[in-house]
């Protein structure tokens, strides 16, 4: 019982340092963006699309678990710009797919190879089983949290 104590304090350690964390990759997802016309929400939905191909707002916001909403203005952005484009979805008449253009493709595809070669040089101080043990223990932190939260009590 005595090491669930000792755990406790670099595990919630651990994940209040997520937020910093996030703060300083979305930091440096920013400047990555500079002369390309996207945001960073615009980004995401595009990096979304790259990776899983052509999806309705709400599969999106699920795959980012955010607020349909919020997604649907993140959308409108890709759309305004040329970035993506919606295409009929068979599955439902009112919820069209969205899909990248070659634009947005190409915009999407440099800017996370960018983004790669920042991880990899940041990857050379690291050794390859820490940083899978890390995301490993990450993973399984914000797994077992989710579920802490659709508990109505701890």
């Amino acid at each position: 019982m005595h090491n669930v104590d000792m755990n406790a304090k670099p595990l919630y350690d651990l994940v209040w340092a997520s937020r910093p964390l996030m703060q300083a990759a979305e930091a440096c997802v920013e400047r990555g963006l500079v002369d390309t016309a996207l945001t960073v929400r615009m980004r995401a939905v595009l990096e979304m699309l790259l990776a899983h191909g052509e999806l309705a707002v709400p599969d999106i916001a699920e795959k980012l678990e955010i607020k349909r909403q919020y997604v649907q203005l993140m959308v409108n952005e890709t759309l305004a710009s040329g970035f993506t484009t919606q295409r009929p979805n068979p599955r439902h008449k009112r919820s069209f797919l969205l899909a990248l253009t070659d634009q947005g493709r190409a915009v999407i595809e440099g800017i996370m190879q960018k983004e790669m070669d920042v991880m990899k040089d940041i990857a050379a101080d690291f050794k390859d089983e820490d940083v899978s043990t890390a995301l490993r223990v990450v993973q399984a932190v914000m797994t077992k949290l989710k579920a802490k939260a659709e508990e109505q009590t701890w």
